[in-house]
């Protein structure tokens, strides 16, 4: 009897899911679905199933809202959730036609998500997807139509995670922040080299993410989802990253900085995948290869729940003050592992167009061999955790920033002197052309000090015990890849305000060198081994000047503090 009832009830939730196909299922297999056919369908979704909801989030630039669909059949607040995140570049639509058919199956019971929580961002660039075309995605086989990579500001949202220049990158804080998910999924579609593969991946970086975490997910977590989908016939690799050339002589993985996605979720301890199907498939294996991979990480996440959450919580646990975290990295070229890659023989041509010689992949010659994985990145600058971080009250948008991200700020409850190690900026190159809305600083160098400075009532303390830690070093440490400082945040501090006029400044000038008798001393020694500036009154007059309590002190000051 039991049998028949098992039956009987998989057989009506076939025939439910057949009345809820997709637009995508019901077109011809190279069909994206338009942004109003995506809401509705959703909408459908959360009137027929009561483990369906939608939520409103913030809104995109052009002023719709972001829509998040849940499918949660617990009803528990504190149940692990998956976050997928669809349409950053809406030119690349195979997630959200794939998790409208994931959460279909999520909700007939095809998909079991047995105590976890899956969100899905149903498209988060929504001003791309309206601005739906056929000739964008040059390089891309299918499908028909498709939205575009930039938003309504002509920004590339998977750029900002950390400056948020944009509402749909503050959206996107509010939505991790409130689901606080294990693991996060950010689907894509590859550009660059032609190969084998169906299914290419950027798994979070196991050295940023943290040595036992990092080496869990990359080492048994992730091989395991993609053997997985491997089984059903869906060739993966590592993310090719190489372009304009052939990957046959090995390639790096990608380093996915803060500004990124999964950079931005690896600074909570989030485990997370870039999907990247390649661009020249078909768009309906493509779709399949998405879905596939949803699927098989959500059954890896339900029956491992718990290992994940204690090497979280380890991992935040070993970020102590005092110890060291590192800032910044490089590939390292010496360390690689061969790995047996399914490519197609490269070679040259001259071209129709120039005449000069271009690429070409001839797919007739299909091979496996051995190439060079370059997977491991070392430090080249690390820092100190502090136990706190002051920060002035005037700075208005960093605490915006934090206060966005669930870090937690207290108030000094009364004017205060407070010894502190303070940074000045001593060095930094800037890019020549504008990136993503900035100038952006790189290479950035600094010197410290401990000095007593004096704070006002208002002003505030931030600890370094709290979740949010990474986010604070990434973000606050100047030197760090995708810091504050290096986003223009404190560009001011650059500038100085005030200055000297020359026939005013001569006597004090001649002044000085009289009564210090340390500076003259270095002043003279500066015109003896640098005849140029002996010959340059200016600069003599410009040495005096800076190396006296004339010349403001705040001039390359960097504004936040640190409590050792």
């Amino acid at each position: 009897m039991k049998f028949k009832l098992l039956i009987i009830l998989f057989s009506s939730n076939l025939l439910f899911a057949q009345d809820f196909k997709t637009p995508y299922e019901k077109g011809n297999g190279n069909q994206t679905v338009t942004y109003e056919e995506m809401v509705q369908y959703y909408d459908e979704l959360d009137k027929n199933f009561e483990s369906i909801t939608v939520q409103n989030f913030g809104k995109d630039d052009n002023g719709e809202p972001i829509k998040v669909v849940v499918f949660d059949d617990s009803k528990n607040k504190n149940t692990p959730v998956i976050l997928i995140n669809n349409g950053i570049h809406p030119g690349e639509p195979d997630g959200i036609d794939a998790t409208m058919m994931l959460m279909r199956d999520l909700a007939t019971g095809k998909v079991s998500a047995k105590n976890l929580k899956i969100a899905a961002i149903q498209s988060y660039n929504i001003s791309g997807m309206l601005r739906r075309g056929k000739f964008s995605r040059a390089n891309q086989n299918g499908p028909e139509e498709y939205g575009f990579r930039g938003n309504a500001r002509n920004y590339d949202l998977n750029r900002d995670f950390i400056k948020n220049d944009t509402e749909n990158a503050k959206t996107f804080q509010q939505i991790f922040q409130h689901f606080k998910p294990i693991f996060f999924i950010d689907n894509h579609v590859s550009n660059g080299a032609d190969y084998q593969y169906l299914f290419t991946y950027i798994s979070t970086n196991k050295e940023r993410l943290g040595s036992k975490l990092g080496n869990y997910f990359n080492e048994k977590m992730q091989p395991e989802i993609l053997e997985n989908i491997e089984k059903k016939g869906i060739l993966t690799t590592p993310y090719v990253n190489i372009h304009g050339d052939s990957p046959d002589e090995g390639f790096p993985a990608f380093m996915d900085s803060p500004r990124y996605a999964t950079g931005y979720t690896t600074l909570f301890n989030t485990l997370g995948t870039v999907a990247e199907t390649h661009m020249l498939k078909p768009y309906p294996e493509r779709v399949r290869a998405t879905y596939e991979y949803m699927v098989s990480a959500i059954n890896y996440t339900r029956k491992n729940t718990r290992e994940i959450q204690k090497l979280m919580a380890e991992n935040l646990n070993s970020l102590k003050p005092g110890t060291s975290y590192p800032i910044q990295w490089k590939l390292n070229e010496n360390k690689f592992q061969h790995i047996d890659f399914k490519g197609y023989e490269a070679g040259k041509k001259n071209s129709e167009v120039s005449g000069k010689p271009r690429l070409f992949y001839d797919r007739r010659k299909p091979f496996t061999r051995k190439v060079k994985f370059f997977s491991d990145y070392v430090p080249t600058k690390e820092i100190r955790i502090p136990n706190y971080y002051v920060i002035p009250k005037s700075e208005n948008k960093v605490i915006e920033y934090l206060k966005r991200n669930n870090i937690e700020m207290k108030e000094i409850a009364q004017d205060s002197t407070i010894s502190v190690e303070v940074y000045r900026i001593t060095d930094y190159k800037t890019v020549k052309n504008p990136y993503e809305g900035h100038y952006l600083h790189y290479d950035t160098k600094t010197k410290s000090e401990l000095r007593n400075v004096n704070f006002r009532k208002g002003d505030l303390l931030v600890s370094t015990k709290q979740p949010g830690v990474k986010y604070l070093l990434e973000t606050l440490e100047p030197e760090a890849t995708d810091s504050f400082f290096n986003w223009n945040f404190f560009d001011a501090i650059l500038g100085q305000k005030e200055y000297f006029s020359d026939y005013v400044f001569e006597d004090t000038a001649a002044e000085l060198l009289r009564n210090d008798q340390v500076l003259k001393t270095a002043f003279e020694l500066e015109k003896i081994s640098n005849p140029d500036f002996a010959k340059d009154g200016q600069a003599q007059l410009e040495y005096i000047y800076r190396h006296s309590e004339y010349y403001e002190g705040s001039v390359n000051l960097y504004p936040i503090y640190r409590i050792l």
